[in-house]
């Protein structure tokens, strides 16, 4: 096991399977003590089993995006066990039926639910700034924290404005959108933290194949982890309020 993180401690939102799980993978076996953040805490306490097989200083921690009480008693958690957090990992999110490219239902932009997208947004942006706000001051306790937002390319405003855009036809108004917000809050919080260790960055992990999209994705968990680890792990005088995927820069 590579021991370059060795001392850091990360946490992975939704990390119990998936695009999550296998970040939390490839963080751990570097050295570093992963977080894995699960709604359900059975399922998180199996993902860490799992990890711990492979030698990985894997924790569980119950921590729902949409739940403040779970938010604030994670970071109590947190900083009691290490006193600080290294890296954060935003990777929960949803993408709903009624709203869904390739699901159930397939609604142009102007027939989503309005409670879809409210639905959408409660996950995919209000619960990365809830998370970020609490864990922030845990971050600026590390020596060189980082934070690693989930984006998309389907939430970049040039590729989806672009008619030969590989999913030009994946206008998702609700999960589409809700990555732009995402990317926004990136650009934002990186710009208040430019004078700080702390680097901020938006990760595109690419289509890949998860329960999010019943697995229609062409990329595996390992390809879709590789921006976000790299955006995890920057040196010291890496980029920060950036959208990135592994070929490097998505335009917003």
């Amino acid at each position: 096991m590579s021991e370059d993180l060795k001392g850091k401690v990360a946490l992975i939102t939704g990390a119990n399977k998936g695009i999550g799980y296998e970040i939390a993978r490839q963080l751990g076996s570097r050295g570093a003590t992963v977080l894995v953040g699960s709604r359900d805490i059975g399922r998180g306490e199996e993902a860490a089993n799992k990890l711990r097989l492979s030698q990985i200083d894997a924790r569980t921690i119950q921590l729902d995006v949409i739940d403040q009480k779970t938010i604030d008693s994670a970071g109590k958690q947190i900083e009691s066990e290490f006193g600080k957090l290294d890296i954060l990992v935003n990777n929960a999110g949803i993408l709903s039926d009624g709203d869904a490219y390739g699901g159930k239902l397939r609604l142009p932009p102007s027939q989503v639910d309005i409670e879809t997208l409210r639905h959408t947004y409660e996950t995919n942006v209000f619960g990365v700034f809830a998370v970020i706000k609490t864990l922030l001051p845990l971050l600026k306790k590390s020596k060189a924290g980082r934070i690693v937002n989930l984006s998309s390319g389907l939430g970049s405003l040039t590729q989806n404005s672009d008619p030969n855009y590989e999913f030009a036809n994946a206008k998702s108004l609700a999960y589409n959108s809700s990555k732009t917000a995402v990317n926004a809050i990136t650009v934002l919080l990186a710009a208040e933290l430019k004078d700080t260790p702390i680097k901020v960055n938006a990760a595109d992990p690419g289509f890949t194949a998860t329960d999010l999209n019943q697995h229609q994705g062409y990329r595996t968990v390992e390809q879709g982890a590789i921006a976000v680890v790299r955006l995890a792990t920057l040196p010291n005088d890496g980029s920060s309020g950036g959208f990135f995927d592994e070929n490097g820069v998505v335009p917003w």
